[in-house]
């Protein structure tokens, strides 16, 4: 449980990436990523921010499910990781997909935007 504003403000920020993320939202992707993001699949490739919203704009990427069972966090200063652990179902590249994740994200904070993500990487659990 978050001990502090900034602690509430990131698991709320990680909720609504999840959110965005199921719904398909890009607009909303778009604001809770940072431009430069970074972020390992896992299959271990590489992809950007630009990747990821084509990957949801164009309905490659679709998360049909994703169900949440751990989600840790640690603030420090204006730098906030998530470790969320979940099954995720939906359709990758026109193949079904059904896995247990583990998505840790490294989030940084400012005043005009909040928090968004800087990097990312995903591994099966």
């Amino acid at each position: 449980m978050p001990d502090s504003e900034r602690e509430a403000e990131l698991l709320d920020a990680e909720r609504t990436l999840q959110a965005a993320q199921r719904a398909g939202d890009v607009a909303a992707l778009d604001q809770l990523l940072v431009d430069q993001l970074i972020a390992v699949g896992p299959d271990g490739r590489q992809f950007t921010k630009r990747e990821d919203l084509a990957a949801h704009r164009d309905r490659t990427s679709v998360i049909e499910d994703l169900v949440e069972e751990e989600l840790d966090l640690l603030v420090a200063g204006s730098t906030g990781v998530t470790f969320f652990v979940g099954r995720v179902t939906g359709v990758f590249n026109g193949e079904p997909v059904t896995a247990r994740l583990r998505y840790t994200r490294t989030w940084v904070h400012d005043d005009p935007h909040g928090w968004r993500v800087l990097a990312a990487h995903i591994s099966p659990v």
